[in-house]
């Protein structure tokens, strides 16, 4: 089974600058997140941009749309920052596509000690693998259906609608 990670920024891939105090996008960390888990999964990397998910507008959406439906892999797994995690996985559930496409991201960035990134990766590369064919948000050991999710930003966790 082959499987192909689209990366798109978020959390996932920020960085702190001690000098600003801010954070930003220097390399995805997640091959080196794969190796640090020993995934032994025939995993393809893509970047297809690196931002904040609240910088995403619908023509990032339809570029990320476009490049799922190029894909020769029938199981992706979608890095994505959390805040429009939901929408993009709307734009890409209403396609319709026969293929097994699992979003995932971090609420604190992996670099940092208390990330979940690590262990959001790897349940989605789990759930990638095993659910049937639709659009899934994977977050904190668990999924749910692009179409019947939602962030409780008050208590930072996604959960059923």
């Amino acid at each position: 089974m082959s499987l192909r990670i689209l990366i798109c920024g978020g959390t996932f891939d920020k960085e702190y600058d001690e000098l600003s105090g801010k954070l930003f996008f220097r390399n995805s960390h997640v091959s080196e997140m794969l190796k640090l888990g020993r995934s032994k999964l025939k995993v393809k990397l893509e970047k297809v941009f690196m931002i904040d998910s609240l910088e995403m507008t619908s023509a990032h959406r339809k570029q990320l749309l476009k490049k799922c439906i190029n894909c020769k892999e029938d199981r992706i797994v979608i890095t994505h920052g959390t805040d429009t995690m939901v929408e993009s996985a709307k734009v890409i559930g209403q396609a319709q596509l026969n293929k097994t496409i699992v979003f995932t991201g971090a609420m604190v960035p992996y670099k940092f000690v208390s990330s979940d990134g690590l262990f959001n990766l790897g349940a989605s590369l789990a759930f990638a693998q095993t659910l049937k064919p639709g659009v899934y948000v994977a977050m904190n050991g668990r999924y749910f259906r692009y179409d019947h999710v939602l962030k409780d930003k008050n208590k930072g966790v996604f959960k059923s609608i």
